[in-house]
């Protein structure tokens, strides 16, 4: 491999050219690019089969999903949630007028911490938005548990978790819904692209309605929704990248454990631990570089990218941190030690299908050289 060309922390996964353009051509044929076609109501259907969910609805993007999530469980008043995270589960409540309320994270698991979840409930508190860091599972049970004790709504940002199991069973049946991404970055695309799973048809219907403009049929509007809806290019690219994810995701997982191996003898950086029972996407490699570290986090990042490999702090600065949010009293640095940390330390290393393996070797050869 040619070490001038730049390497990034992630490449879409692309099907063969060939293989589309059979789909292109039933679009053009059919002239049907949106408003629910046969492709999307096919994707619909395959998707929900393949992840063994009950039933999903399409969108856009993951951004609307949110966004549409939130107004589908009515939430209001205030939502707990992750400052280590993308900033699109916070902006999710500010655009639907909600008070995000942060709250601290598991140092190990990088996931919501359901004690300090409790801790944080008030009367204004109607919700609770954990976010599956890096395709982990928070810990569902006692998000559960938490949310039945205090008449709390849970809705799942699972941007990170398509096809992740836990002893068997998809993570995304927690929660009364969980919200994908289907954006470029992620292990399962459609060029852009999101989804809500959703537990029974009711509320299934209730989120078609609001996706489409709140349109029950031709001429009754039942609800102020939104236009989210995913076109026919994009759910034709779903249906072929079902064809190739599981050959991805095992590309994933060898890609992965060559990491595993390759830093196993440095105890000041680790890499996250996955539980036995689960069945996990590894859609990031989040390395995370302790103090003690001969070298920080961000000089590791900028001899990376000195040699054209760029990696990615993800997830730094916290979302408590812009302005939008610090002035909330749960922004502070002091009631989020753990997050702070983690931001503080973690870099994530290019991982996808198509890295060559000299590529990940000659990053490998980096980062052990930060030991000497």
């Amino acid at each position: 491999m040619n070490p001038q060309q730049p390497i990034f922390v992630t490449e879409p996964h692309l099907p063969p050219l060939e293989e589309f353009l059979p789909y292109l051509e039933q679009i053009w044929a059919s002239k049907r690019i949106t408003n629910s076609g046969p492709f999307h109501e096919q994707l619909e259907k395959e998707l929900a089969a393949y992840l063994g969910v009950k039933h999903l609805s399409l969108f856009a993007n993951g951004t609307l999903a949110l966004l549409t999530a939130l107004q589908a469980l009515r939430i209001s008043g205030e939502v707990i949630t992750t400052p280590y995270t993308f900033v699109a589960t916070a902006h999710s409540l500010l655009w639907n007028n909600i008070k995000p309320v942060f709250v601290d994270v598991d140092p190990d698991t990088c996931n919501l911490d359901p004690e300090r979840v409790e801790e944080a409930i008030t009367p204004a508190t109607t919700a609770i938005l954990p976010v599956h860091c890096y395709g982990i599972p928070c810990n569902v049970e006692r998000i559960q548990q938490v949310a039945d004790t205090y008449g709390l709504k849970v809705i799942y940002d699972a941007a990170h978790a398509f096809g992740v199991r836990q002893r068997g069973e998809s993570i995304l049946n927690h929660g009364d819904l969980a919200v994908l991404s289907f954006h470029a970055t992620k292990v399962f695309n459609t060029f852009e692209g999101g989804a809500i799973v959703c537990p029974d048809a009711k509320i299934k219907q209730r989120i078609d309605h609001l996706k489409n403009f709140g349109f029950a049929d031709e001429v009754t509007v039942v609800a102020p929704g939104i236009n989210g809806k995913m076109n026919e290019i994009s759910a034709a690219m779903g249906l072929l990248q079902l064809r190739h994810i599981d050959a991805a995701l095992n590309t994933r997982t060898i890609m992965y454990q060559r990491y595993l191996d390759a830093f196993k003898d440095i105890p000041s950086l680790r890499l996250q631990q996955v539980p036995a029972d689960l069945e996990w996407n590894h859609a990031y490699c989040p390395l995370f570089v302790r103090p003690e570290h001969p070298v920080s986090r961000d000089e590791l990042y900028e001899r990376l990218k000195s040699q054209n490999i760029h990696a990615r702090r993800y997830f730094y600065p916290l979302i408590s941190s812009f302005p939008m949010y610090r002035g909330l009293p749960s922004a502070a640095g002091k009631s989020l030690p753990n997050a702070s940390a983690l931001a503080e330390q973690v870099i994530c290393l290019p991982i996808y299908p198509t890295l060559p393996i000299e590529a990940q070797e000659r990053l490998i050869g980096i980062v052990r050289q930060t030991v000497k």
